[in-house]
């Protein structure tokens, strides 16, 4: 397939980043209180504690050095709408929680309650080549790894492999001045070709070396990918293959991953998604333990048919405010939980995997569903699972058995943002789930 020409499209980003005062003060009252009980010494001891007095205090080394922890899914979208307070009012009340912008837009994007990410030409492997753009560069992350709105560094989309050295060689320039924030590099779709992944092979075997030369060289705190599925005349073959490959390299490197999905027509091929598409995204995304979602795309002409199309707001956008606010509302419970594993009912599609008679829940037949199981902390026992209708077209009924050692379900409201008791359950019974097309569904049990 062809690439999207995104090189041709604005991508801008304000920073988060998250305030952290460095500086000590000495209060007025100690330094008045330090000067009179100095005039009873020696004049060399008193001119030696002056000097100290006026010298600022210099951060503790190893300040501020905890690296980058997500602490929500992420919402966000490719190509941003210029950092204006129109603008950026408008983003946040759509739900949207990461904005891009240069550094100019950050106190705009704070403003409006948005994490961003920061987007300057200075933020590339050849800077650490040439000295004056080497202090450049340190000079802009000093100005802007305190800011509160900073959240990351955008570099690079799809790299080859050839550039990981380089890009490594980035993140750790940029991990040594602000380890309080990621860098982000957006990587190649399964259906990428061997040149442009710069790895030999067939699909699984091109992708799989791709995912582990770039874990190795460049150590990321996130896992970004794009994947479009939606044809005019047909759907891709390689969804959850792709889905499946991202996630184990994300779990091996105990890292979250994004999948940035498709919300445009800038490709000849692709067809208009309707709002049961983007819910299928979504929900496949969040059942196989993916932590972010980005739209491709947000802003740019009408020729794109993105979500805002010369500034006007194209109807993707009402949809996609309903799916984001149902993001919102499951980010706690989703990122209180790890993903233990993601099984298929049959037909498996490519890169899935059947549920095997060990899983402690199971599909009672073959309902065209998903099932994400998620654990706590070290525990390898799944305490939790998302059931996903894979159809984005009709309404499925899953039933589902429980463990034995189940004895109180519960379900979480997407509207109330908490667990409710599914009072009708019984323990050792079937549970019976009703989804609407691509939809899906979070549960517990005790």
């Amino acid at each position: 397939m062809t690439r999207s020409p995104r090189s041709n499209i604005q991508r801008g980003g304000p920073p988060n980043t998250r305030h952290a005062n460095l500086n000590h003060h000495v209060p007025h009252s100690s330094a008045t209180s330090r000067l009179r009980d100095a005039a009873r010494l020696p004049r060399a001891l008193v001119r030696f504690l002056l000097i100290l007095l006026a010298v600022p205090a210099v951060p503790l080394a190893g300040a501020e050095t905890k690296p980058w922890r997500q602490d929500r899914l992420l919402v966000t979208f490719w190509c941003p709408p210029p950092a204006t307070d129109t603008n950026l009012a408008t983003v946040a009340a759509e739900g949207y929680n990461l904005t891009w912008t240069p550094e100019s837009g950050l106190d705009v994007a704070h403003r409006h309650g948005l994490k961003a990410m920061l987007q300057d030409p200075l933020l590339t492997p050849e800077s650490l080549d040439d000295a004056g753009k080497k202090a450049s560069l340190k000079a802009l992350v000093e100005r802007v790894r305190t800011h509160p709105a900073l959240e990351a560094y955008y570099i690079v989309d799809e790299p080859s492999a050839g550039a990981f050295g380089g890009l490594g060689r980035l993140a750790d320039f940029l991990r040594e001045h602000d380890p309080a924030h990621f860098t982000y590099i957006n990587l190649f779709p399964t259906y990428a070709n061997n040149t442009q992944l710069g790895n030999k092979g067939d699909t699984v075997t091109a992708y799989r070396e791709h995912l582990r030369q770039f874990s190795a060289a460049v150590k990321p705190a996130l896992i970004s990918y794009d994947h479009y599925h939606f044809f005019k005349n047909r759907d891709g073959a390689e969804y959850f293959l792709n889905l499946a490959m991202i996630r184990d390299s994300a779990r091996e490197a105990k890292v979250p991953f994004l999948n940035i999905i498709q919300a445009s027509t800038i490709e000849n091929s692709w067809r208009l998604v309707n709002a049961d598409e983007l819910r299928f995204l979504v929900y496949s995304t969040l059942a196989y333990g993916g932590r972010g979602i980005s739209y491709f795309l947000y802003w740019g002409p009408t020729n794109y048919g993105g979500i805002y199309q010369d500034g006007v707001r194209s109807p993707l956008a009402a949809p996609i405010t309903k799916l984001n606010r149902e993001i919102e509302s499951l980010s706690p419970a989703l990122m209180s939980l790890e993903s233990r594993a993601v099984y298929h009912a049959a037909p498996v599609p490519r890169g899935g995997e059947a549920v095997p008679d060990s899983s402690p829940v199971r599909f009672e037949g073959d309902p065209d569903c998903l099932l994400g199981l998620f654990g706590t902390g070290s525990s390898a026992h799944p305490v939790a699972f998302m059931v996903a209708n894979r159809s984005y077209k009709a309404e499925t009924v899953a039933r589902l058995r429980l463990p034995s050692e189940a004895r109180r379900l519960e379900e979480f409201d997407r509207s109330t943002s908490h667990w409710k008791r599914i009072t009708n359950w019984k323990r050792g019974t079937p549970l019976t789930v009703t989804l609407r097309p691509g939809d899906g569904q979070l549960f517990r049990y005790h």
